[in-house]
């Protein structure tokens, strides 16, 4: 592969479960919801305001409103994770390989710059990385493919010659619209939640798994 396009949160740093506490909190605390865990989780994906329409409906909120609560949340998150911040097992190393062998890295995910930078600039790895594709540079989230395609235009990489590395089905799903293969960190998910993409390579727990050093 040319080219490794990276899904962010759950995928190189473990804080999805941070994303749902904060959302529980917003979506329950503070406008009168009533949604357990199990309800909240499934919904961890896409932009901020669409995560808002699909738990309460497209007319509870303005556009102002959802981008002011879509702010507020990540400043919790950001509050809450912060003392926990770091990447995955093994993917360090892993970057500076791939970065060393010519392996063009980027970005490609549904997070604000907000957040893309609270991680970038905290665990100073922003110069590996020559694209980076978030929520507010594409039109359309995941599973439609826009995200990890403008990578790969950004990249001057072909699709083909991308291989994305994601932890949620609808991010799997995105990869196969992008016509790209895709390796799962299963921080997040079972593999058996993926039964139906064709397009998963592997499953690791994080990357110090052997299957890593083969793609190097």
């Amino acid at each position: 592969m040319k080219a490794f396009l990276f899904d962010l949160n759950g995928t190189m740093i473990h804080d999805m479960e941070y994303h749902t506490s904060a959302w529980q909190h917003i979506l329950n605390h503070e406008l009168g919801g009533n949604f357990s865990w199990e309800e909240v989780k499934p919904q961890m994906y896409g932009k901020n305001q669409e995560v808002l329409v699909r738990m309460f409906g497209p007319d509870r909120f303005t556009a102002a409103e959802m981008d002011e609560l879509a702010v507020r949340k990540e400043q919790r998150y950001q509050e809450e994770f912060r003392p926990h911040l770091q990447l995955l097992p093994g993917l360090l190393d892993f970057l500076t390989a791939a970065h060393q062998r010519g392996i063009q890295l980027a970005i490609g995910s549904a997070a604000i710059p907000f957040n893309i930078d609270f991680v970038l600039d905290g665990l100073d790895i922003r110069r590996y990385f020559s694209a980076i594709v978030s929520a507010d540079d594409v039109q359309l989230s995941k599973p439609h493919p826009e995200t990890f395609l403008k990578a790969a235009q950004l990249l001057g990489v072909a699709p083909s010659d991308c291989l994305v590395f994601e932890d949620v089905p609808k991010g799997a799903e995105a990869a196969l619209n992008a016509g790209m293969q895709t390796v799962i960190l299963t921080t997040t998910h079972q593999p058996e939640e993926f039964s139906h993409l064709p397009n998963v390579l592997h499953f690791a727990p994080d990357f110090q798994d052997p299957f890593m050093q083969s793609l190097l």
